[in-house]
């Protein structure tokens, strides 16, 4: 009596290109991605147009700290705040949707594997998260330094720092996509998980202050504080606290921050039911 063969194991590239299909298969997707990005830069341009505004034609005076400057109007606070949020609601909507519409079930029953499955989909939203992190960071870069290279206050990506600044931007939009992926998969509801994710990114961070090295060590581990340590080129305009963080140290926890994220969505899958 013959014996049915047993199915190959999907392999991760397989399950890769699933999620990619099912996360471009998202209608409102394109939408808030591209609706999100030019609220993004014209945050940006408008700081710029600020600047712009107050510039003698001459260019800024020697020593006022331009390089500074240039690079803040490039990517704002206010659209770095903006970018968390966006970043943040998208990774928890790409999981809890699933749960919403009992589709998890049907992922789990063709692949077993969930935690390939969740690592799948992390690489997934983290890639495109990149990519949109870039497409902003850069896009508003260059329209910035274009505007205020007319009142010869722009500055050059290869000056020092300023690497650093633009990559850092970009990088935060995939590090908070993760945060809200992971917290989305814990909490399974998708108005409990944008407020646990509004909670993690922005009034957590405000619980801790630089002014003691304990406090100073978890403060600095949050994404805006290591965004905002990429994003400061020139240290000699700036009063620094006692406690000041690194460029080594913001993006090892944007690492942390990305790698726990995925592992907290691999766990929490393992162990609970669906």
């Amino acid at each position: 009596m013959r014996t049915a063969a047993a199915e190959p194991r999907p392999r991760f590239g397989d399950l890769l290109a699933a999620e990619w299909i099912r996360f471009r298969s998202l209608r409102p997707m394109p939408w808030v991605l591209g609706l999100g990005a030019l609220v993004l830069i014209g945050v940006n341009l408008n700081a710029a147009r600020h600047i712009y505004a107050h510039t003698d034609p001459g260019g800024p005076p020697p020593g006022s700290g331009h390089v500074g400057v240039a690079v803040n109007a490039a990517f704002t606070a206010m659209a770095a705040d903006l970018l968390m949020l966006l970043a943040g609601g998208v990774g928890a909507a790409v999981i809890v949707g699933e749960y919403a519409t009992g589709m998890i079930r049907t992922t789990f029953a063709a692949v077993p594997d969930r935690r390939a499955v969740l690592l799948a989909k992390a690489g997934v939203l983290a890639a495109v998260m990149l990519g949109f992190g870039a497409l902003v960071s850069g896009a508003s870069f260059g329209l910035v330094q274009a505007l205020l290279d007319r009142r010869d206050a722009g500055v050059s990506i290869t000056e020092p720092g300023v690497l650093h600044a633009v990559a850092g931007a970009a990088v935060l939009a995939p590090v908070c996509a993760l945060i809200g992926f992971g917290l989305g998969t814990l909490v399974r509801h998708a108005a409990a998980s944008v407020v646990t994710t509004v909670l993690v990114l922005f009034l957590l961070p405000a619980s801790f202050n630089e002014d003691h090295r304990w406090s100073a060590a978890v403060a600095h581990a949050m994404p805006f504080t290591a965004w905002r340590r990429l994003a400061t080129p020139d240290l000699t305009q700036v009063l620094l606290p006692p406690h000041p963080a690194t460029v080594l140290g913001s993006w090892l926890a944007f690492v942390g921050w990305a790698v726990g994220s995925a592992l907290l969505a691999a766990a929490a899958v393992h162990r609970r039911d669906v």
